[in-house]
């Protein structure tokens, strides 16, 4: 497959453009999509777990799309956003907010999955990954909820949060109409373990599909 990258930077940066970030107040009433991707032979499976603000498992759904875009760093959501929107299309009810065990804004074109999907989308959105993809970053404290901040180029970016007290952090940044302090501040309320759990619903989910996959 030739890929055009200059084109793929230029979707990118078209998108980024239209990114809001705002404060977003996470309440009861609200339903949270915990979102996640894995890969089989040449198939895509998208899980999205919906859960309400008391983690209470509302809906789960899943798809898989012919994996037709090949890995490459920085433009996950070209390999991964065709089987995410068939599978979202598929859910009864409609949430307000979106969770991706991906990036947000920290990302080197500033438009990580959580960005792109959540603009594609129209939903506010929020980025909690396992693993930086950009930046700097002071070591946090070892007790839950201790933070540092992420800086990409002189600009914050996002948040080194800990989620668990002497667990790995969580790298959190907000992906469309969130913002940083209110992205750690969501995270942190929906996380028993390491993973917030509307992701971490959505991984074993996933990963169960995967595995009864021939």
């Amino acid at each position: 497959m030739n890929l055009d990258i200059k084109h793929l930077k230029k979707i990118q940066q078209n998108l980024r453009k239209k990114i809001i970030l705002k404060h977003f107040t996470l309440k009861k009433k609200h339903i949270i999509a915990g979102i996640d991707c894995a890969f089989k032979g040449d198939k895509t499976i998208c899980a999205i777990v919906l859960m309400n603000a008391e983690l209470n498992i509302l809906e789960e759904k899943t798809a898989e799309e012919k994996t037709s875009f090949p890995y490459v760093p920085g433009f996950l959501s070209f390999r991964e956003g065709a089987a995410i929107e068939k599978c979202y299309a598929t859910l009864k009810t409609e949430p307000d907010l979106l969770i991706f065990d991906g990036q947000g804004i920290a990302h080197p074109g500033g438009l990580g999955l959580a960005s792109h999907m959540g603009i594609v989308l129209g939903k506010p959105s929020i980025g909690a990954a396992k693993s930086r993809l950009v930046g700097k970053h002071k070591e946090p404290g070892v007790k839950r909820g201790n933070y540092s901040f992420l800086f990409h180029k002189g600009k914050k970016v996002g948040a080194v949060l800990r989620t668990r007290e002497k667990t790995k952090p969580m790298f959190i940044s907000p992906g469309h109409k969130t913002d940083i302090r209110s992205s750690m501040e969501i995270i942190l309320k929906l996380s028993k373990f390491r993973i917030c759990e509307p992701t971490r619903q959505a991984h074993m989910l996933c990963s169960k599909v995967k595995a009864l996959k021939k």
